[in-house]
């Protein structure tokens, strides 16, 4: 074989090589692939549409809109059949009539419209109450979300900062391990390096369960299974809105337990209607027919009209004492309103100022602490490369940057889940 026979040879080798490389690895990277990322927004936009708990308070609302359509019904009407002053066997009959009759009876309650129409705009309100606790519990679940997607975010830049802070320590054992031949460094030096760097690692894993339990618990929220992969959009950070007015009438539109308040002293309000309704009469009318069994008898018939008498005294104290009861109600449920506003509003305005107060001292972590410990360890790092340094000074640079890095992160968590606290209580 000559030489150019050999470097083909070994050029088809080499390609076929790289063929089978590709093969392998690309059902990797198309499964890497078809991972998703969900933002926030499809993420809560999924739970609004998927979770089982919000779907059953639409079809309660439902139900209440058919259990009004059924007020409106009457009482099915009455059908009866048997004797009309007949003798007992064995009396002895003097007459053709004293035989009595069979009789026929019909009967049909006639409830007043007016009472109808007030007791199925009652019920009906009912369902408005079941849509405004959906939005109560959809926006406890984006708090939940919200709360779980910044755990995520920050336990992400835990790993990121963790990793980084890996590779010098990394770095460090190995010069260690090269000076320690020349008795330019100790055992002990070696050991303490890759104890940190173990460390290191064991805080990697833990923040790899937290973004565990985080992606679990969103999939149940969206009604997915629990172990369904899906990443979130690490470059997004959660900023801060304040709200354009606190004023209490702008807080009555936004906050969900008001708007369910509201739709409680709204229903309360048509009960009352209801119940003041009871004063009006129903009716009730009845026939009947009667065929005599005597031969010599005619027939006949009774047709009856019947009203109700709802205004005595000892009918309208039921519903005069309940109409009573109710607007009491509905007075301390207004009481509660305000004071849950007035409330609200004082707890947003400190919750702002916690906020911006949080904001300030991460920018100055981050802009000013955090720069100078970097710097201290790159000059540290420096001194001990060119051995004028002892390890053990590094470590102790390096563990206060990567604590102070840490303490950024809680203090960024901290500051996240506030801004979900402001919102929650904003749109509770």
């Amino acid at each position: 074989m000559n030489y150019a026979s050999m470097e083909n040879w070994r050029s088809m080798r080499y390609i076929t090589s790289y063929i089978l490389l590709l093969m392998m690895t690309l059902p990797l990277t198309l499964a890497a692939q078809q991972v998703p990322v969900l933002s926030l927004d499809t993420i809560l936009q999924r739970v609004d549409r998927n979770n089982l708990l919000l779907q059953s308070y639409g079809l309660k609302a439902a139900s209440y809109q058919y259990e009004a359509d059924a007020a409106t019904a009457w009482m099915a009407p009455m059908f009866g059949v048997g004797t009309f002053m007949t003798p007992y066997p064995g009396q002895q009959v003097m007459d053709e009539r004293d035989k009595g009759n069979l009789m026929f009876q019909l009967e049909q309650d006639i409830p007043h419209p007016a009472k109808l129409q007030a007791r199925k705009r009652y019920i009906a309100s009912q369902g408005n109450v079941e849509r405004a606790t959906r939005d109560i519990t959809l926006n406890d679940f984006r708090s939940q979300v919200k709360r779980l997607y910044f755990n995520w975010l920050i336990a992400d830049q835990r790993i990121k900062v963790l990793r980084e802070n890996e590779k010098i320590m990394e770095t460090m054992k190995k010069i260690e391990e090269v000076r320690f031949p020349y008795n330019q460094s100790q055992l002990s030096g070696v050991y303490k390096a890759n104890a940190k760097i173990e460390e290191n690692r064991n805080m990697v894993r833990m923040q790899e369960g937290t973004i565990a339990r985080a992606r679990a618990w969103m999939n149940s929220l969206m009604n997915a299974p629990g172990n369904q992969l899906f990443e979130i959009d690490t470059s997004w950070q959660p900023q801060f809105v304040v709200a354009a007015s606190y004023d209490t009438n702008a807080l009555a539109v936004v906050r969900k337990d008001i708007v369910k308040m509201d739709e409680g002293i709204r229903s309360m309000q048509l009960n009352i209607e209801s119940m003041k309704q009871e004063r009006k009469p129903d009716f009730r009318i009845r026939f009947d027919h009667m065929s005599p069994l005597g031969e010599m008898m005619p027939k006949a018939y009774s047709a009856m009209g019947m009203v109700s008498i709802p205004i005595v005294p000892w009918s309208s104290k039921m519903y005069r004492s309940g109409i009573r009861a109710m607007q009491y109600n509905v007075q301390a449920m207004e009481k509660e309103r305000a004071a849950m506003l007035q409330e609200t509003q004082g707890m947003l305005y400190g919750m702002q100022y916690e906020i911006q107060s949080m904001q300030r001292r991460i920018t100055a972590m981050e802009e000013k602490i955090i720069p100078a410990l970097r710097q201290t360890l790159e000059v540290n790092f420096l001194n001990y490369q060119e051995n004028k340094l002892a390890l053990s000074n590094v470590i102790d640079s390096w563990e206060a940057l990567t604590m102070m890095q840490s303490g950024v992160l809680d203090e960024k968590l901290k500051l996240y889940e506030m801004i979900v606290d402001y919102e929650k209580q904003l749109y509770r």
